[in-house]
């Protein structure tokens, strides 16, 4: 699979969890975390064990995650016997049931499917050695804490139990005290900093001239393949649909598209069938898209860890990225909140040979604008 030396979380996870102990890691997407729980699981399970209930639990925030590890699992694990199910929803119930029946050594699950089949009684968590919490900050920000207890609550007490995590938020805490024991914790890097690897830069411009400077960003930059971010799913459909008049291969990911077509627009991307994929945040968090050259924030994201979660799916494994915003005066507030989290000023940019227009506010970015005009206080004003 190209693995030559482990990345830092993979050569310090594996002797945790091979050890048995709980564990807490956080480490920059993009370093190999599945792998880092991934290859030590299927090391201590083993063999698989015909008519056997499922001995390790992961649980996943998203249905597009659920699948990639799925995916990671069966190609890690494919000269062994050890099986794999996933469950997720926004698709029928019928194959999800029917690989159960087959017995899985490995459950990789959402937690709204999950516990729609434990309400049914179609799985049993009573045997399961190892329970995994990946993407922690992702599910509490979603809402998930509820259902992971319940599920939580289900499963073997004397399992170990993995979390992992981009970050380790506070809220954490409350979930790690009656979820892990003696945990050991790993961080890697600075979690609220962009990758090394990435150079990432903003674009001010008016906002009339948004797309325009995006086109213009497209034709200037030699890309391989492009992740453009929009804030709304309307956003995204529009943006996509505008990119494909001119002539450029594209498709569009949000949460309103049917899972097959979120599955084509993921497998499309990855197979070089489309060369820019428009996305909402769906595809900030955990998606692995391996060679993606450069990422273009349409929209400035309104929370700054979502920045650093954003520009983070270019420059991953090591490999160099770029990654650019484009924003104007409405986005100031948000771009200086982004900039205090990652601790770092960000370079502004100006493309060349772009026909910008005035804009007070980016007036000093601007090459050839006049000059920002001074506001004078009145007679009456300075008096009062």
């Amino acid at each position: 699979m190209g693995y030559v030396e482990p990345s830092p979380i993979q050569l310090r996870a594996f002797p945790v969890v091979l050890s048995g102990r709980d564990l807490i890691a956080s480490a920059q997407t993009g370093t190999g975390k599945t792998a880092a729980f991934g290859l030590p699981i299927l090391t201590k399970l083993g063999s698989h064990k015909p008519g056997a209930k499922p001995r390790c639990l992961i649980l996943e925030p998203t249905r597009e995650l659920a699948a990639q590890v799925e995916t990671a699992f069966r190609d890690f694990s494919r000269f062994n016997d050890l099986l794999v199910s996933v469950m997720y929803g926004g698709v029928g119930y019928g194959k999800q049931r029917d690989e159960l029946k087959k017995g899985a050594d490995t459950l990789v699950a959402t937690p709204g499917r999950l516990l729609d089949f434990l309400e049914q009684g179609d799985v049993d968590l009573s045997e399961i050695e190892i329970l995994v919490l990946d993407e922690v900050d992702r599910m509490l920000d979603m809402g998930f804490l509820p259902q992971v207890r319940r599920i939580v609550e289900r499963c073997n007490p004397k399992r170990q139990t993995l979390f992992f995590s981009a970050t380790i938020p506070p809220e954490l805490q409350s979930l790690t005290q009656w979820v892990v024991r003696d945990p050991e914790i790993i961080e890697i890097g600075h979690h609220q900093s962009p990758a090394e690897t990435i150079t990432h830069a903003l674009y001010p411009v008016s906002r009339d001239q948004k797309f325009e400077l995006l086109l213009a960003l497209l034709k200037k930059i030699d890309f391989t393949s492009v992740l453009v971010f929009c804030r709304t799913k309307v956003g995204a459909d529009q943006i996509a649909a505008k990119l494909k008049t001119n002539k450029l291969s594209v498709v569009a990911l949000h949460s309103n598209r049917t899972q097959s077509e979120r599955m084509d627009a993921l497998t499309g991307f990855k197979s070089d069938k489309y060369d820019i994929m428009v996305a909402t945040d769906i595809a900030a968090r955990g998606i692995d898209i391996a060679g993606v050259s450069h990422v273009i924030n349409f929209d400035v994201p309104q929370h700054p860890e979502d920045y650093v979660h954003r520009i983070g799916r270019t420059g991953r494994a090591e490999a160099t990225g770029e990654a650019f915003t484009i924003f104007t005066g409405e986005d100031v507030e948000h771009v200086t909140k982004i900039e205090y989290f990652i601790g770092a000023k960000i370079e502004r940019r100006k493309l060349e040979g772009f026909p910008y227009l005035y804009c007070a506010l980016f007036a000093d970015e601007v090459p050839g604008a006049p000059p920002r005009p001074v506001r004078r206080r009145s007679s009456s004003s300075r008096r009062r």
